[in-house]
């Protein structure tokens, strides 16, 4: 992306802290009963929380990672920011899970096997690109 590695970071940690669906995240991460529910803490800091996740691990402007879990699964999404040079990086997102029995198997069917996790990463990848640029052009 046309974004310095630390505008990414901004971005990125911006939309890790809800932004406009911080509600919506909420309702959800209480109705799979996750573990975090609550913002609390500082964005992109170890130890804070956004819906459904913890931050288990943040090097900025180059890794976050976000674990969580709920009555169907464990789950890891690792964002990192590689720095390009000439003030351009790239944003990569990796997301591991393991589903717990029969309810977590249809519960992946749901969210997984129906491609509405990809959806919905690839849709935060590209709210976090139009934020980062659109600051990175206007600095």
């Amino acid at each position: 992306m046309a974004a310095s590695p630390e505008a990414t970071w901004r971005a990125l940690t911006a939309a890790v802290t809800g932004g406009s669906n911080r509600r919506a995240g909420r309702v959800y991460a209480r109705l799979v009963g996750a573990t975090h529910v609550n913002i609390s803490g500082q964005p992109g800091t170890v130890g804070s929380t956004v819906a459904g996740f913890i931050v288990t691990a943040a090097n900025e402007p180059s890794e976050l990672v976000l674990e969580g879990a709920h009555r169907f699964g464990i789950y890891r999404l690792g964002l990192y920011v590689d720095d390009l040079g000439d003030g351009t990086s790239r944003l990569r997102a990796e997301t591991n899970a393991a589903f717990i029995g029969v309810a977590g198997r249809i519960y992946k069917l749901f969210v997984i096997d129906s491609r509405a996790h990809v959806l919905l990463v690839r849709r935060m990848l590209r709210g976090i690109k139009g934020r980062a640029e659109s600051e990175h052009s206007s600095a």
